[in-house]
Formats: structure tokens, sequence, C-alpha cells
């Protein structure tokens, strides 16, 4: 996890938004306890306490127009309240948003499928076979394991589901893991499956509520992947994987991995 799916998304993420190479380390446990907070008030959230006020402020800080380069995603948001597309407040929040979501989600997305190719061997054969599968190994690894099991939405109206009615204002717990492997829209749906189609998932939400950088994080899990898939023979576990326990997040903490180089 440290070697790859962290370090990945933590070098080329950050450039994309357009932040500097300081401080860049501050990003996981501030996400992990962001996803830690919308859950219970329990031990975990306990755990990164003592470092909210930091972490936050140091985020907070790199959400500033001066301090992003010309060239990111920053830029850009910028650049729309410049517009009149959004205002000068929402700028800085929106650069946050990114920066709140945008890592830990992919880290945990590469996790899961670099564990479901190193234990199906079979996946692995198809990749290295078909490496314009990559994108869609990545999108079946999201819905497999749904690296974001849980999430909260607010009703703004009374809305009929299942024979109830959830009323305005109240909350709703979705369960996109469950929703992932709902055996009623996926053919066996426990399995980890190259030749299905994954895209009606809905690990990074869906319609007006769609995660904004999910094709940001595609692109991340599509490049490693192609990289592996032309470099390596042989992806298979190592030792027995970890998990890192979160209130929102499935997630590995440990994932050893013995990768055989392909030949030249």
């Amino acid at each position: 996890m440290t070697a790859l799916a962290e370090a990945f998304p933590l070098r080329v993420f950050p450039d994309a938004v357009g932040l500097p190479p300081e401080g860049r380390e501050h990003l996981l446990p501030y996400g992990d306890h962001a996803f830690n907070a919308f859950g219970p008030s329990n031990d975990l959230v306990a755990k990164g306490a003592p470092r909210v006020a930091e972490l936050s402020a140091w985020v907070a800080a790199q959400c500033a127009r001066e301090v992003l380069t010309d060239d990111g995603f920053g830029a850009a948001i910028w650049a729309a309240s410049d517009r009149g597309d959004i205002t000068p407040a929402q700028a800085p929040l929106i650069v946050r948003s990114l920066l709140t979501a945008g890592v830990d989600t992919t880290v945990h997305g590469l996790g899961a499928v670099l564990h479901g190719l190193a234990t199906h061997p079979e996946a692995w054969a198809t990749l290295r076979a078909r490496p314009e599968r990559a994108r869609v190994a990545f999108d079946e690894a999201v819905r497999w394991q749904s690296p974001v099991q849980t999430f909260f939405r607010t009703a703004d109206v009374d809305v009929p589901i299942g024979g109830t009615v959830v009323p305005a204002d109240r909350k709703i717990l979705m369960f996109l893991g469950a929703a992932n492997r709902d055996p009623r829209h996926w053919d066996d749906p426990d399995r980890f499956d190259l030749d299905r189609d994954p895209s009606g998932h809905v690990g990074y939400g869906m319609g007006l509520h769609q995660c904004v950088g999910q094709h940001v994080a595609r692109l991340e899990g599509a490049a490693v992947l192609s990289a592996l898939a032309r470099r390596v023979e042989r992806l298979e576990p190592a030792a027995a994987p970890t998990r890192h326990h979160n209130n929102t997040m499935r997630a590995f903490a440990s994932l050893p991995l013995r990768l055989t180089l392909a030949r030249a």
C-alpha cells in the first residue's frame, strides 16, 4: 500500500490540482479523519481528533489562489470564479472538496484492484492479454470492494422508497457496497470479473451527486494497471493483507504482493 497505492496518488493528484510539493503527506491523515467523521463518534474519530486543527489549517491554506500553480484544476476553479460561474467564496471550498475526497478514495481503489488481480490469476492473465481492459478492471474493483462503503444524503422532500416514505429533511444512509453486490442487478456479484460491464456501479455515487473527481481516479487506475501489465508477468500475494479500519471506507493497511518481471 505504501510503495504503490499511496505513493502514486500522492504524487499525481496533488500535481493535477496544482499543490506545491511540501506537506503532501498531510493529505492521507486528513482524508482518513474526514471519512471517519462521516460515521459514528467512536474511537476512530477520537484517534484523529488531536490533529484536526493542524491538518485542516494546512489544507485550507493550499486552496488559496496564490498557492496553486497556474496549470492545475485549482487554477481552473479560481478562473471559473473570475468568470462568474461560481462565487469567489465557493472557489476555495471546491478545491478543498477535491483535496478531501480525491486521495484516500483512489488509494483504496488501487488497493482493491491490486488485491483482486493478485488473488484472481485468470483476471491478471486477461489484463496482460488485453491491457485496454485496465479501466474496466479498476471499475470492477470499485464495484467489488466498494472503497466508499456508505454515505449520507438528506431528503429535500418526502420520498417513497420500497413501500415506506423517507420524510423531508431526514438523513438517508446509503449502503453503496450492498448496492454494488445486489444480485438483482449483478450476475454472480461476489466474483471479481473483468469480462463483465461494471459501469452501473454506484461506487462514485449516482446522478446529481456523482463524484466530481471520478474520471481522474479512473485515469490514475488505468495508468498504474497498464504499466504493470506491460512489465509484470506474475502478480501474486506474498502474505496475508491487513485491513485499515475506517468508519466509511473499506481499505487495506498492508497488501504484500510478489511481482515477477516479464522478460524483455
